[in-house]
């Protein structure tokens, strides 16, 4: 397992200060008789009873919206999250569309975290407690807060701190399922290298550029009829004429798309066209900042898209200035049931000490406990590129002077030992650029392997929506 680089879960968990949700209950569903989601509630004062309840009868406090597979979403839940959602869209001057149409938005988000969360555990993804706790000490730590003042900010917001732990636990088993049965699964051919370099080179169409677009998604699911697949296709080519009319798109995205990004307007973001499916760029490649492209068909449905933005970039760069290049070398151990966590951290810290003590060596003690491809070599990673390692990887790399170690590093493959060895300004080469290259092709192979499998859990799911029941 090498340290390269995948799309983490960090940001989105950074997201959830902004947009937490109320607590999950367990609750009685509507018009059902006793079951297990209901709860008893506490005895209230025998001089006191709450609403008339009888001692030990379940006592209905919230409502049901949706059921996902056997687990339920509360009005409670759903509410808090609306509400965080629309504080940030107004903060972003962002044009609200009816409170109906968020919330409808806000809830298939929800169903789609649930469902694939669900889908995750299945497929025995676990996280423990301690790995809990540090992530909410990074979110912590990254929001320049101590977890105690996060929690004041996570309460004082309306959740339960154990809401909000939940919530973090599944971001970190979505983001592990993705690692190890999405991108890990993911192969790049030395021919699709070949043709977009070749590309780049030529200087032709959108090689050398970056995309800032947002879409409109029209879901259709899976063994969809016909008929189901013809008005969801009338329903995105009707909002592609009102967006190419002048109606605001991201009021169009909040509206109607079923998109997991609908409530942030669909935005992508700015993307090298390595990081975008190839039937987008060349869906937008022709058009002008503002114009908006024919409907698309995949798998996952109807795609209405907008071009944003557009700007010189891609592998293009990489040719271009000269960049810090940094040699280091690590020791990798793995979590796993033989190798609990705490004996991990006691093992690298051991031999930490022993090298820094001088009777052993980094290299030595590489090839005895690494659990990584560099082990036979040492533990050496050759030359490193801004970019090239996950996060926590560079982040702890890059503050150390060469001759120093770093560690026990915690990053997603494990806990590392980290020692620079050297440090360079120098341009590209040719293998840097092929490198690159493949990299940037396989994000965005695993994206798009990632859309498919979350559109693929919607489907799958049993859901029950309830939003309309009062």
């Amino acid at each position: 397992m090498n340290t390269r680089r995948s799309p983490s879960w960090t940001l989105v968990l950074l997201l959830l200060l902004a947009a937490l949700p109320c607590a999950h209950a367990q609750l009685r569903l509507p018009g059902a008789g006793p079951s297990p989601l209901a709860v008893p509630a506490p005895p209230p004062p025998a001089a006191a009873p709450a609403g008339g309840a009888r001692a030990g009868e379940p006592l209905l406090v919230d409502r049901v919206v949706a059921v996902v597979n056997n687990e339920a979403i509360t009005a409670r839940e759903l509410e808090s999250r609306t509400r965080s959602i629309e504080q940030r869209l107004r903060s972003q001057n962002v044009q609200l569309p009816p409170m109906q149409e968020l919330q409808r938005q806000v809830l298939e988000r929800m169903i789609v975290d649930r469902a694939a969360t669900q889908a995750a555990r299945e497929a025995g993804i676990r996280i423990d407690d301690a790995a809990i706790d540090r992530a909410i000490a990074r979110i912590a730590q990254e929001s320049k807060l101590s977890v105690a003042q996060l929690r004041q900010r996570v309460e004082a917001d309306g959740q339960p701190f154990a809401a909000f732990r939940q919530e973090v636990a599944s971001e970190m088993t979505i983001g592990r399922m993705r690692e190890r049965d999405i991108e890990g699964r993911v192969q790049v051919s030395e021919a699709e290298v070949d043709a977009l370099l070749a590309e780049q080179a030529s200087g032709g169409g959108a090689a050398a550029a970056e995309f800032n677009i947002a879409q409109l998604l029209v879901r259709v699911p899976e063994s969809a009829s016909p008929e189901v697949v013809e008005r969801a296709r009338l329903r995105a080519e009707a909002a592609a004429r009102e967006a190419r009319g002048g109606v605001d798109f991201s009021r169009l995205v909040a509206n109607l798309s079923d998109g997991t990004d609908a409530i942030s307007g669909g935005v992508l973001g700015m993307r090298t066209v390595d990081r975008l499916p190839p039937m987008f760029v060349q869906a937008v490649e022709p058009l002008s900042p503002g114009e908006v492209a024919p409907v698309l068909r995949s798998p996952a449905g109807f795609h209405v898209i907008k071009l944003i933005d557009r700007r010189n970039g891609g592998l293009a760069k990489l040719a271009g200035a000269p960049v810090r290049q940094t040699r280091a070398r690590h020791i990798l151990v793995r979590v796993d049931e033989l190798n609990p966590e705490s004996e991990v951290i006691r093992r690298l810290t051991e031999i930490r000490q022993r090298i820094e003590g001088g009777s052993v060596s980094f290299a030595d003690m590489a090839r005895q406990y690494s659990k990584d491809g560099t082990a036979s070599s040492g533990g050496d990673l050759g030359w490193v590129y801004p970019g090239d390692t996950v996060p926590e990887f560079e982040r702890a790399m890059d503050e150390l002077a060469p001759g120093k170690i770093a560690g026990p590093v915690q990053s997603p493959f494990g806990y590392h030992l980290i020692e620079v060895l050297e440090r360079r300004t120098d341009g590209a080469s040719p293998d840097r650029v092929r490198a690159a290259a493949r990299n940037a092709i396989r994000e965005r192979k695993a994206a798009e392997a990632y859309r498919e499998w979350l559109s693929q859990v919607r489907d799958r799911a049993y859901v029950v929506m309830r939003l309309e029941e009062r």
